[in-house]
């Protein structure tokens, strides 16, 4: 299970603690054995100050990420621990750009992701917009499985124009079309990490409720 903005999910003084959490929901017998995989995103050295390259990285609709993912970090986790290998083997989990990041892996990569949590997603702001609602209109229906957050007062939430919210819900609307397995949870916060940490262990029960495969 890989987590986006990785230390602040993995933080242990944090409000997520993401990795306490798999541990109790491992306990429980509520999730199959995983490796928690938390990675951060890259650093560049812009005029000398260093400068998070997040955005670049997250709301990007390429392949770059996912395959950075496959191809680097990966590696390095299956050279160390027995991992499966179909993608209903590996979710993916993000917040706001990290929550584009973890659907656009999943849907340029579907040989390496086939769960997907995102929270509070920030489509809006993905170059050339949001790009899901007509890709899951016109694209055969994939075996992925998508936890879906949304908060009703996220931003512009009551704008025509780059309405986050809504975007969310156009999204979930169109998986909803497709067929997809998803959920869709939506909180009255605003753009907050908050929900979405209170979230974590039912999204994660959700999203593997249907257990992996042994391939």
């Amino acid at each position: 299970m890989v987590f986006n903005d990785g230390w602040w999910y993995l933080d242990p003084a944090g409000a997520v603690r993401a990795g306490t959490v798999l541990d109790n929901l491992a306990a429980d017998g509520v999730l199959p054995p995983m490796v928690g995989v938390f990675v951060d995103p890259g650093v560049m050295d812009v005029d000398g100050v260093p400068t998070k390259h997040r955005n670049a990285e997250y709301d990007a609709f390429d392949d770059t990420y996912a395959s950075f993912l496959m191809e680097e970090v990966l590696p390095e986790v299956e050279s160390r621990y027995g991992v499966l290998a179909d993608p209903m083997n590996r979710g993916i989990c993000g917040g706001s750009s990290g929550g584009n990041a973890a659907l656009t892996a999943a849907w340029t990569r579907p040989d390496g992701f086939g769960r997907v949590i995102a929270f509070n997603p920030s489509f809006a702001q993905m170059p050339g917009g949001n790009p899901y609602p007509t890709l899951l209109a016109t694209e055969p229906r994939r075996p992925t499985r998508v936890f879906l957050h949304a908060a009703h007062r996220d931003l512009h939430w009551n704008e025509r124009a780059a309405n986050w919210f809504a975007e969310s819900l156009d999204t979930a609307s169109a998986l909803a079309r497709a067929g997809y397995d998803f959920r869709l949870v939506v909180g009255d916060g605003s753009h907050s990490p908050n929900h979405g940490g209170v979230l974590l262990p039912d999204a994660l029960r959700w999203l593997w409720a249907a257990g992996r495969t042994d391939a």
